[in-house]
């Protein structure tokens, strides 16, 4: 077994790029609109339904990581490295789904489903900086931010020092050779 389920390496490049939009444009763009903005209602409402589908590709993509055959772990040439790019892909699930639920945790203490879906006339709070969920959200992006570096640097490490094509186990292609 030499790469990855084709449909976990669908899921994997998939939320890669949906969770860099939703830090890089998504967050920053929500934090440059005030909650007195009409706009804002409808940028939040994506952002959330964004979110979500995230938070359930994720569910898809731990459910097929369990119930597929995957190609040995990789080595880095160190047992600290390895040990270190384990924590740093299990920290990759666990930072997306915290942002997942701080968002949800934001949504629900805000009433931002009732108020974002039309349900509800309430208006956006004036601040959303003082709610709990939302400094967790914060902090858990910057989090995220830096183990997505961190984890590009390993690639890069691969790719170009190690020159082993780590990167072919996570394209698409023939599973066995």
């Amino acid at each position: 077994m030499k790469r990855y389920h084709p449909l976990l390496v669908s899921i994997h490049w998939i939320v890669a790029l949906m969770v860099l939009l939703a830090l890089l444009v998504g967050g920053p763009a929500l934090a440059e609109l005030e909650n007195s903005d009409p706009d804002k209602i409808f940028a939040l409402a994506g952002h959330m339904i964004w979110g979500i589908v995230i938070g359930t590709l994720m569910i898809i993509r731990l459910i097929t990581r369990f119930s597929t055959q995957t190609p040995p772990e990789a080595d880095a040439g160190h047992a600290m490295l390895n040990f270190g790019a384990k924590l740093a892909h299990w920290g990759l699930y666990l930072l997306i789904f915290g942002m997942v639920g701080s968002g949800l945790g934001l949504a629900l203490s805000a009433d931002l489903f009732a108020i974002s879906f039309g349900s509800s006339a309430a208006t956006l709070p004036l601040d959303f900086k003082d709610l709990t969920a939302r400094q967790a959200h914060g902090l858990i992006a910057n989090l995220l931010l830096l183990l997505v570096a961190l984890h590009l640097l390993g690639w890069a490490y691969h790719q170009f020092i190690r020159k082993d094509h780590l990167f072919r186990r996570m394209w698409f292609g023939k599973r066995a050779e």
